[in-house]
């Protein structure tokens, strides 16, 4: 385990590096500037040059990206351009709505998805075709055309079913519970199909192996064979899939926060790009990196816990 752990910790430090310094590279080739976004549309090429000047974002890059680094070293992600608030607080501020779209979702996508994969695994034949259909059909619905589907739904047919904003949990569970249910369910759909796919596969190539076929020779239930040996050999792989899923599942709330106008992260990300607002960019990236990691630290310690020659590596 300490082995995992340390593998994950020695790729994270150049991965932020390389994932932070490609941002502000791209960043820098975007067209206009923050000064253009901040003044009005009829200003000056001067008026441009003297913000620009003062926000210090006329400076070489790798001045400006060894300034932003330093300080992000000491916890220091810096200052947004337009609010003069801190980059932290502005994402703090909206983690916990990133966070329950996201949790959420992928809590809806795994359970769905993986009892829809199991029983058409286990029954085959019309449950198994059906999965295989609906998958693909799922999986080819825009989150963002489904999101406005379901607001026009709901806002002409459901009253009490909130269609954009975001209450927070302390509020209540049963009204921040029904303030997410659009967005998950839009975000999850997609997910479950996938998850379901692979669930399917995963148990039949368990259920037709070697393995098993000598279980059953031995006379051992086919419910503990499932159960028991199945499961625990199928889950590996799915386990895999779940956290990429979770990864863009990440990705897929600037569209759905958008959609929803929940105030989230994905919703930062959007309007600071509109506003070629550099440093909450560049704090959004470090997130979301961080987050990456620690979630594929988690798959690779769950998957040496399922399987002892990747832990004995």
């Amino acid at each position: 385990m300490f082995a995992v752990l340390a593998k994950r910790f020695i790729w994270a430090l150049p991965l932020l590096l390389i994932v932070s310094m490609l941002t502000f590279l791209l960043q820098s080739f975007a067209p206009g500037s923050v000064a253009q976004s901040m003044l009005a549309t009829g200003a000056t090429v001067e008026k441009i040059a003297e913000l620009n000047h003062k926000l210090g974002y006329d400076r070489a890059f790798f001045v400006q990206y060894g300034e932003w680094l330093l300080n992000a070293l000491q916890g220091d992600l810096g200052v947004s351009a337009y609010s003069n608030e801190t980059v932290l607080s502005l994402i703090v501020a909206r983690l916990p709505v990133t966070l329950s779209l996201t949790v959420l979702a992928l809590v809806m996508s795994v359970f769905l998805g993986l009892l829809f994969g199991g029983i058409s695994a286990v029954r085959g034949g019309l449950p198994g075709r059906i999965v295989d259909i609906g998958s693909v059909f799922l999986m080819s619905l825009p989150n963002f055309w489904l999101g406005m589907v379901l607001i026009a739904v709901v806002a002409a047919n459901v009253s009490w079913l909130p269609t954009s904003g975001y209450i927070a949990f302390s509020t209540g569970v049963h009204r921040w519970l029904a303030a997410l249910l659009l967005p998950v369910l839009t975000t999850a759909v997609s997910p479950i199909a996938v998850i379901a796919l692979n669930a399917r596969g995963e148990l039949l190539t368990a259920m037709r192996s070697d393995f098993v076929r000598a279980l059953r020779a031995n006379g051992i239930p086919a419910r503990r064979i499932l159960l028991k040996h199945v499961l625990r050999n199928a889950f590996g792989p799915v386990l895999t899939i779940i956290s990429l899923i979770f990864v863009n599942l990440l990705g897929g709330t600037l569209i759905v926060e958008q959609v929803y106008a929940l105030p989230g992260i994905g919703r930062l990300a959007v309007t600071a790009t509109n506003r070629h607002d550099i440093p909450v960019m560049q704090g959004i990236v470090v997130y979301y990196t961080i987050v990456v990691v620690i979630v594929f630290t988690i798959n690779d310690l769950l998957l040496a816990y399922l399987n002892p020659k990747v832990q004995a590596q």
